[in-house]
């Protein structure tokens, strides 16, 4: 396989932008957005399209009142395969491979996007300044500082942006937290999000890696730095999926699965901020690999009302197992202890109701369209008519990022140093010690091999910011490449 040089790599990367070094400016410019009547299609566009936006696609493209008019994505072999399929079906839609280039087209009222991490933010922020729309994957952002401007410009440009958090328009979801918040099993103790869903090794490289020569990667890197990719999964290639392992564009499984549970814990504890007080403890362990992001990983959220524990687990129950560890019935999903009796939240839609004793006594489960609610706000122009609205994303999606600015700051400790420090939390303890359990299933050294013991952060929820810790203020938000910036005046 050819290895590129560095430096030879970014010089050519970088010829693909000359031409926009100017790009964004349209965007301060007054945007009028077109008056959209009960009777008129919503005309929309799909940006990024090698995962969950295919399912944008088959949503939009079948919702009566809605029509799909724009298709963009940075890979010309993804795009040209979603193009004939949506053609192929009668449809008469534009390609594109740059956003700034979709985003100019008057005739589109709102974009989707369901690009890696690290574009969301950039992404929605340049559709609301062009007068677009948005529905924006989760976790809404990629990092605290910038899903506050996401919020900033939805509200000054009026514009609709939901999140993709889908267990919200859950409507047995929503019954059964409105049940919980109506008192019926007392006091709440605890919300336990978990994310115990097998990840396997990347695999171990020897340098960078080429870029495919169908994928426009400058435009692909967008806000992140230009550097060669450092992976090359069989299965998934050395651009698509496994950037979620990788700081630069994903946020790991907490952010990747995991958001939908943090948001689904934070929602039934009723906390409108970020949390106060927040540490982590984890690592990537039981094989090496180019991944960087943890495959094991506590978080503890030490809210007011009750604390918010977070647990993710890429490692099966066993080493010689292949079925995943479960909690309460649940491997992906929230368990909510209360003074009498608990809820278990195992599906996006489903919730079940035990007493004290664990009978189960009451179960809810009815879905709803997520899709379907962000375009009846789009028609209502009321942000308050979206189940996931950007605050709320933004919210739940600072809660992964802090949890990993956390552990980031960790050091490496023995298992008795670790358990020493957390002895003082019965329920962080309770969290380790089953984690230790975990790990010596799986054959895991923790003496070899260590834990990280992230630093414990306090907060100023109103802020948004940490309380004397410089470190941790700097991991707020990131280096942007120009001209791919998020504004600091949107």
């Amino acid at each position: 396989m050819n290895k590129i040089p560095r430096r030879q790599f970014i010089r050519n990367s970088l010829l693909a932008t000359a031409a926009f070094k100017a790009w964004p400016l349209f965007a301060q410019s007054s945007v009028k957005s077109r008056i959209i009547g009960a009777n008129d299609d919503i005309r929309c566009a799909v940006v990024g399209f090698n995962g969950r936006g295919k399912n944008h696609i088959e949503a939009f493209g079948a919702m009566k009142g809605v029509r799909l008019v724009a298709l963009c994505d940075v890979d010309s072999a993804v795009l040209g395969k979603e193009l004939q399929k949506v053609t192929d079906g009668g449809a008469k839609v534009e390609g594109y491979t740059d956003i700034r280039k979709l985003l100019e087209n008057k005739d589109i009222d709102a974009v989707t996007f369901a690009t890696p991490h690290h574009w969301h933010a950039l992404g929605a922020i340049w559709a609301a300044q062009a007068g677009k729309d948005v529905y924006v994957e989760k976790p809404a952002s990629h990092n605290v500082w910038e899903g506050r401007k996401m919020v900033e410009a939805a509200r000054k440009y009026n514009r609709i942006i939901q999140v993709g958090a889908q267990c919200r328009s859950s409507l047995g979801l929503q019954e059964a937290i409105a049940w919980l918040r109506e008192g019926h099993l007392g006091k709440i103790i605890r919300a336990r999000g978990l994310c115990y869903k097998r990840r396997e090794s990347i695999g171990k490289t020897t340098g960078p890696q080429p870029v495919p020569e169908t994928v426009n990667y400058d435009l692909w890197c967008g806000p992140a730095p230009l550097d060669p990719p450092r992976r090359n999964s069989k299965k998934n290639g050395t651009i698509h999926y496994d950037w979620h392992w990788f700081w630069e564009y994903g946020n790991g499984d907490l952010g990747n699965q995991g958001i939908h549970q943090m948001d689904i814990a934070r929602w039934v504890l009723g906390e409108p901020e970020i949390s106060p007080r927040v540490i982590s403890i984890g690592g990537r362990l039981s094989y090496e690999d180019d991944g960087i992001t943890p495959n094991t990983q506590i978080v503890f959220h030490d809210y007011k009302t009750a604390p918010l524990i977070f647990e993710v687990r890429g490692l099966p129950a066993g080493s010689n197992s292949t079925r995943m560890d479960e909690y309460h019935g649940a491997s992906i999903g929230v368990v909510v202890d209360c003074e009498d009796g608990s809820i278990v939240i195992p599906s996006y839609t489903k919730a079940i109701v035990y007493d004290k004793e664990g009978k189960e006594i009451k179960t809810y489960e009815e879905g709803g369209n997520h899709f379907e609610n962000f375009m009846q706000a789009v028609r209502s122009r009321k942000s308050t008519d979206l189940h996931a609205d950007i605050l709320e994303g933004h919210t739940s999606a600072a809660l992964v990022h802090t949890g990993n600015i956390s552990y980031r700051l960790g050091k490496p400790l023995s298992p008795e140093a670790i358990r020493d420090a957390t002895k003082g939390d019965s329920d962080l303890a309770e969290s380790l010690g089953r984690m230790e359990e975990h790990l010596g299933a799986n054959k895991v050294d923790l003496h070899q091999t260590p834990l990280m013991l992230g630093a414990v952060l306090k907060m100023n929820p109103k802020t948004e910011r940490f309380t004397n810790n410089r470190k941790a203020n700097q991991l707020l938000t990131r280096e942007y490449r120009n001209p791919f910036a998020v504004p600091e005046k949107v």
